[in-house]
């Protein structure tokens, strides 16, 4: 399902106190991008928020409504402070319920684990028409509504959904990268950084220095929807490189 002449975004919400204190290291906003890449689909815009109402529904209604998908990770676990559904229910303007299929699937799950809890029933609760990601690691399911993609924070378990949405969701080209090391200070080569990238259009060149074994260096990415442009550019710029006296190393360093 690409479309190669239009590009298609995304944004994502990642939510939860635990995140902005610090005592859990967010791992999603990594593998949500390398996943939304290969859909070819470029992650735009991503908020880490509080679980707090008013914080959720505002950065949903802002990001879905200026992107072609939004994505939120955490807070639809079982306790009392997993308030995501409700606040996603608030932004859309419907009300929760609790999703049959996604009920059926819990007590199936459920079965021999001690049976389906009132606590356990809160992971079926979704917005009212809402349809449902497979989750084949712990049974409860993640959520879609429209554009907006609903699922855990348990980084295993967000990978198991984002597994179940290869595919299926619209896309362009799958955005092309190749990368080349060089020891030399990103300032000596701006120039030809600037100019190579405005000579190829279609690339984007991004420079990212490091200090090692005692002396500066940086790699560069190049980046294209176009593998011919994506060559070209790097040939350019690995042989500007090399006319500045700066031997390029393939991949990077």
């Amino acid at each position: 399902m690409a479309s190669p002449s239009r590009i298609f975004t995304a944004a994502l919400v990642v939510i939860g106190d635990e995140i902005l204190s610090g005592r859990t290291h967010d791992k999603n906003i990594a593998q949500v991008a390398a996943w939304l890449q290969v859909q070819g689909i470029r992650l735009k815009e991503v908020r880490v928020v509080a679980d707090d109402t008013a914080a959720i529904v505002e950065a949903v209604n802002t990001l879905r409504a200026r992107n072609d998908y939004l994505f939120t990770t955490g807070g639809i676990g079982p306790t009392h402070d997993d308030i995501t559904v409700d606040a996603i229910a608030e932004a859309l303007g419907v009300p929760v319920i609790v999703h049959p299929e996604a009920r059926a699937i819990l007590e199936s799950y459920y079965e021999t684990r001690g049976g389906l809890t009132d606590a356990r029933l809160r992971m079926a609760r979704t917005p009212d028409g809402a349809s449902l990601i497979p989750n084949r690691y712990s049974g409860a399911p993640g959520i879609r509504y429209g554009n907006v993609f609903i699922m855990a924070g348990v980084p295993s378990i967000t990978a198991g959904m984002l597994d179940a949405l290869s595919g299926k969701l619209e896309g362009g080209a799958p955005l092309l990268s190749e990368t080349i090391g060089c020891w030399v200070g990103e300032s000596e080569v701006a120039d030809l950084l600037r100019e190579t990238e405005k000579t190829f259009e279609t690339c984007q060149i991004g420079s990212y220095p490091f200090w090692a074994e005692g002396r500066t260096g940086a790699n560069f990415v190049i980046r294209s929807v176009d593998a011919e442009d994506l060559a070209a550019c790097t040939r350019a710029l690995v042989r500007g490189l090399e006319a500045l006296g700066n031997p390029a190393i393939a991949g990077g360093i």
